[in-house]
């Protein structure tokens, strides 16, 4: 079987003049919090009053995250205005509160074609920001539907940010950007939430390839036959008990005159049923997410090279289906992975580090700059810090910048340690190194089995995005239920940040 998973956004633009009577479906507005309740958006002054006092009337608060809609009658020429509270401005308001306005508005307003959007924008990162969340609030995965597809309300197919800067060079770059990053978030997302039986290894190499197609990407796929001969055990042991061969999906974009180069790394088991150690069967099917970290590496190069960033990128996704097959690999099998380190496994449903071992040694080959691995790795990073909080571990430079560009781009991360009294609980009595080691800290000791296979003094990082890669719970801002695409904004905030000098690799 195969599938579609390319990326179909809402046309963005930017526009000048008067919101309330320009030809659209919706307007939305923000309100604030601050003293007593009001509104932010530049209205003439006769139609903000009107506005204002019908929003009273529904009990409006502008309260953070808040989303209120009412009828536009009288007030503008669309059919609805949406006000969504931006909290207290007291100290400014952040880039990530308009993102965030912007995709719960558009997100609630799936069944109207065309919005426009009376935001704030200040400054061109705050109408990237917008229209950023704004695209990302109109999405809707519907590819396996087909009975119900026409009772749904679609998404907001035209969004358009009303500002005076709509010709300034600022302000159009930063509509680019919002379009191109927004398209990898929402190709990644599309892969997540694709039935695992239609995404297997070789179909998820499929999609890279037409992702990638038409750019100057190159990439290359190595399967089982391949894999094998390279010496990948780490690959090839997690998926031989399911009847889906792995692949390894290399991808190599290379721009003329690029002075720096990075390298990252995906996890991509298309589906992980923890192999001979079964997972519980509660929530088993959100296991298809298990490749959030590839897909989030294949949308980031596509990015890159569609910005045309001047920085070398070489692209790995490791993939697997993890399968209690006859064939699959057994707690007490002792494979090698590529280069030659032996590893012993004491429990198969941490299959994702084996995978990630191999090309965290073949990428040192490629003498990149510095090194990002990411990962759906560890349910230990969910019980330590949530749903919507990934771990980054790593050098103290590279993680570090991996959190402030992080920041920026408006995904959670925290900085976590390697406590050197857990290296030890990896040791094995027949094998080079064990695949896990003591319960207490696993995300911790995960860290340090990805370490041991980075070659030394090679900057890297680690981002276990467990937690906020899938949201199993109700839709927020602009995140939806189901594949997030998290880690891509902050991969190309991070690699926009090596660029301009702001880290030092």
């Amino acid at each position: 079987m195969t599938t579609n998973a390319q990326p179909k956004i809402a046309t963005l633009s930017l526009k000048p003049g008067n919101p309330l009577t320009a030809k659209a479906d919706a307007l939305v507005v923000a309100t604030t919090s601050d003293g007593k309740f009001s509104i932010v958006s530049e209205l003439p002054k006769g139609a903000a009053a009107k506005l204002l006092k019908a929003l009273l009337a529904v009990n409006a608060t502008g309260k953070k995250d808040e989303v209120v809609r009412i009828p536009a009658t009288g007030i503008a020429d669309a059919q609805v205005v949406v006000a969504v509270g931006l909290g207290t401005m007291k100290q400014g308001v952040s880039q990530e509160t308009l993102r965030r306005a912007a995709g719960a508005a558009i997100r609630t307003l799936a069944g109207y074609k065309k919005v426009s959007l009376a935001l704030p924008a200040n400054d061109s990162g705050d109408a990237g920001a917008i229209l950023e969340g704004a695209a990302l609030g109109a999405y809707a995965f519907t590819d396996h539907k087909h009975a119900t597809v026409a009772s749904g309300k679609s998404p907001v197919a035209a969004i358009s940010l009303f500002t005076n800067n709509s010709r300034n060079v600022e302000f159009r770059a930063a509509l680019e950007r919002a379009r191109v990053v927004a398209t990898g978030v929402i190709f990644a997302r599309n892969l997540i939430n694709t039935s695992p039986l239609h995404l297997p290894p070789a179909e998820l190499a499929r999609e890279a390839k037409t992702h990638l197609s038409g750019s100057k990407v190159k990439i290359e796929v190595l399967d089982e036959k391949a894999l094998a001969a390279g010496g990948y055990g780490g690959i090839l042991g997690v998926g031989q008990g399911s009847s889906r061969p792995p692949r390894l999906i290399r991808m190599e974009y290379q721009p003329r005159g690029a002075t720096k180069h990075i390298a990252l790394i995906g996890k991509g088991i298309t589906f992980d049923t923890g192999g001979i150690s079964l997972k519980p069967p509660a929530s088993m099917h959100e296991m298809k997410a298990d490749m959030s970290g590839a897909a989030a590496v294949i949308a980031t190069i596509r990015v890159i090279h569609d910005l045309g960033l001047p920085i070398a990128v070489t692209a790995y996704a490791a993939c697997a289906e993890n399968m209690p097959g006859g064939g699959a690999q057994r707690p007490g099998d002792v494979v090698s992975a590529y280069g030659g380190r032996t590893i012993e496994i004491l429990n198969t449903d941490a299959e994702g580090r084996l995978v990630m071992a191999d090309v965290l040694v073949r990428a040192a080959e490629d003498n990149p700059d510095v090194v990002i691995d990411i990962a759906t790795l560890t349910g230990a990073a969910v019980v330590a810090l949530g749903h919507r909080t990934a771990g980054v571990i790593g050098d103290d430079v590279v993680r570090d910048a991996i959190k402030s560009s992080a920041d920026r781009a408006g995904e959670e991360f925290w900085p976590m340690p390697l406590p050197e009294e857990l290296r030890p609980t990896l040791e094995s009595q027949v094998a080079d190194i064990a695949n896990i080691g003591i319960r207490e800290g696993g995300m911790l000791s995960a860290g340090w089995f990805l370490k041991d296979f980075v070659k030394d003094g090679l900057p890297w990082a680690h981002l276990d995005i467990a937690g906020p890669a899938y949201n199993s719970h109700r839709a927020w801002g602009y995140t939806p239920n189901g594949g997030v695409g998290f880690g891509v904004r902050t991969m190309v905030t991070f690699i926009e940040d090596v660029l301009a000098g702001a880290v030092d690799v």
